[in-house]
């Protein structure tokens, strides 16, 4: 086997990986177009993948998952460390040694008749401050070509990484697709992840969550940097000059629709831009000068398709309209395109839906939507980055970008107002560690239930979710001019359950307050929950049935539904367990005396 490196910790790890998988050959990734082609070809033969309309949609192609594999899984998802107090209560654990014993029976053989390909790739640029390299081996075509728009692929890889054993060993296979031994698995101590018996997406492209967020947050509590579950924005104002924020925000919250945001006519008009840098993973480092420094580590976006149009996020649909992979939407024969639920109101006549069926749009039940829609409602495209219209140059840097706020949000129909800033580093850490969002009609179970996911990191900490806290903490003290903090509602509803704000490209208002926060531009007044705008600071023009009365409703802060709040809070601390710093519970004991001293 001819191959590009000499280093022995990858060469030793690959022979064994080789030997228990038992792959026919091994094939090494290159990153260049012409290896990518051939494979391209290949999984066409073999059906794995579509090629759609060349004409509308060049480079693009579909590709169908087996029916019990269109998600992540996070039951089937482990954090192995030595001790399990170390993966906390929030993750499931496994101890190492029993996890390999048990998955290596899996593993064996599982390649036999398959080739491997040994992907070499990059989070974030190759040879800047933040970059980290992993090699993915894999028996999945798909797997190849998703990498190679996700992450930076190449052998300059190895290069980079010369004789060092600091990479993230990231081992797939596809095996069988048996539902019952599917297993994403993560050895945070060894920079491992396994993951087999699947081949979706967020279980099987191991730079994404696996390696920038579950392995990167360990890392970067060894290492003193952060890996946050983060999109990162850029506003241009009208005199030329740059702000950056950062932005967490749980599932079905709006994070990519604010990520690559179109500003509304009357802020178009006066000279603002928006740029995106990243839409979904952000790795943080203090900078020589002071400040909180952002990258984002991804190279593509494997976007959530239904509900993406002209109106959502235009952004995000040009941006799927060239060398893309869709997984699990809709085909319009009649035009070899694709089309999933939300795109227009003009499903197709003559279609095959998710599944691979032919599909009838008259029988789609908003109430069985997996059964009956075209497009599977959690379908996909990995699209690159370089193809954004609205991608920051700032996207190139390999030093990132200044940071000067980091929001949180939720989706909470009457608690939390349209905005508020924390009062400090640590509240605002606390104010993440409460983040919560109410089920909506679209997710399984009650309507209404708060879910709390802590910056949106929930599924995504690799080690206990306290330590995970302590180390929020632990950064304040480091930053020496931290970013200030703070929290955002879009969801505010009436009484009729209607959506007050409007929500998408007008929610830049909401972020010119935060950044004139930053600069010292505005006042706020305090409540018991933290700083909020005067109404009158929100620019509201052009926003039709928006009056300053309106802002005022949407800022106002409901003590009861707080105090409510706070014990739901208290049984979330419990169940996070004894690793909450104390801090915490102090921030929560006088968000609760605040609270009371203001009835």
């Amino acid at each position: 086997m001819n191959h590009p490196t000499n280093n022995a910790f990858v060469l030793d790890w690959l022979n064994d990986m080789a030997a228990m998988t038992q792959p026919d050959n091994i094939v090494w990734i290159d990153g260049s177009e012409e290896q990518a082609a051939g494979l391209r070809a290949q999984a066409l033969a073999s059906g794995e993948l579509i090629q759609l309309n060349q004409e509308k949609l060049p480079g693009c192609y579909l590709h169908r998952t087996v029916q019990n594999d269109v998600a992540r899984v996070e039951g089937r998802t482990f954090i192995c460390t030595t001790k399990k107090e170390d993966a906390g209560n929030i993750n499931n654990w496994m101890d190492p040694a029993e996890c390999k014993a048990k998955l290596t029976k899996l593993y064996t053989g599982s390649m036999k008749g398959r080739t491997m390909y040994v992907i070499p790739y990059s989070m974030s640029i190759v040879g800047s401050p933040f970059a980290k390299y992993g090699i993915e081996l894999t028996d999945s075509i798909y797997v190849v070509l998703n990498m190679e728009i996700m992450t930076r692929v190449g052998y300059n890889v190895l290069d980079a990484l010369g004789d060092s054993p600091d990479f993230i060993k990231g081992l797939h296979s596809k095996a069988n697709l048996d539902e019952s031994n599917r297993y994403i698995v993560h050895f945070p101590e060894e920079n491992t992840i396994w993951s087999i018996n699947s081949n979706y997406g967020g279980n099987v492209l191991l730079g994404k969550k696996c390696f920038a967020l579950r392995i990167a947050s360990y890392l970067g509590r060894k290492e003193g940097w952060m890996a946050e579950h983060m999109l990162i924005l850029g506003v241009t104002y009208p005199d030329g000059q740059k702000k950056y924020v950062t932005a967490a925000f749980p599932s079905a919250c709006g994070k990519t629709n604010l990520a690559m945001l179109i500003p509304p006519k009357a802020l178009a008009d006066k000279g603002y831009k928006v740029e995106c840098v990243g839409d979904d993973i952000a790795w943080l480092r203090v900078g020589e000068d002071g400040r909180l420094w952002a990258v984002n580590p991804e190279n593509g976006f494997f976007g959530v398709a239904p509900g993406t149009n002209e109106h959502s996020n235009p952004n995000a649909l040009h941006t799927c309209m060239k060398d893309t992979i869709f997984t699990n939407v809709c085909l319009n024969t009649d035009t070899n395109t694709v089309w999933w639920e939300g795109l227009d109101k003009n499903p197709p006549e003559h279609a095959i839906n998710w599944k691979g069926e032919p599909w009838d749009y008259r029988k789609y039940d908003k109430a069985d939507k997996v059964n009956t829609s075209g497009a599977h409602p959690n379908s996909r495209f990995t699209a690159k980055a370089v193809n954004c219209p609205c991608l920051s140059p700032a996207y190139y840097r390999p030093e990132g970008v200044p940071v000067d706020a980091i929001i949180f949000g939720g989706r909470r129909a009457k608690t939390a107002p349209l905005v508020y800033q924390s009062t400090s580093w640590q509240n605002g850490a606390f104010v993440g560690s409460i983040m919560a969002s109410e089920t909506t009609a679209a997710a399984a179970g009650a309507v209404g239930v708060v879910r709390r996911d802590p910056m949106a990191m929930r599924p995504f900490v690799g080690y206990n979710m306290g330590d995970y806290w302590a180390h929020w903490l632990e950064m304040g003290v480091r930053i020496p001019h931290a970013p200030k903090i703070f929290h955002v509602n879009w969801f505010r509803t009436d009484d009729e359950g209607n959506f007050i704000w409007p929500g998408f490209g007008d929610n830049l208002r909401v972020v010119l307050w935060i950044l004139d926060r930053c600069a010292g531009r505005v006042g706020a007044d305090i409540t018991p929950i933290g700083y909020v705008p005067k109404a009158e600071d929100i620019d509201i023009e052009g926003l039709d049935g928006i009056t300053v009365d309106t802002v005022k409703d949407l800022l106002t802060v409901d003590t009861d539904a707080w105090l409510e709040d706070v014990e739901n809070i208290k049984a979330f601390y419990a169940q996070v367990g004894e690793r909450v710093p104390e801090a915490m519970y102090d921030e929560l004991a006088a968000l609760e005396a605040r609270l009371r001293a203001s009835k």
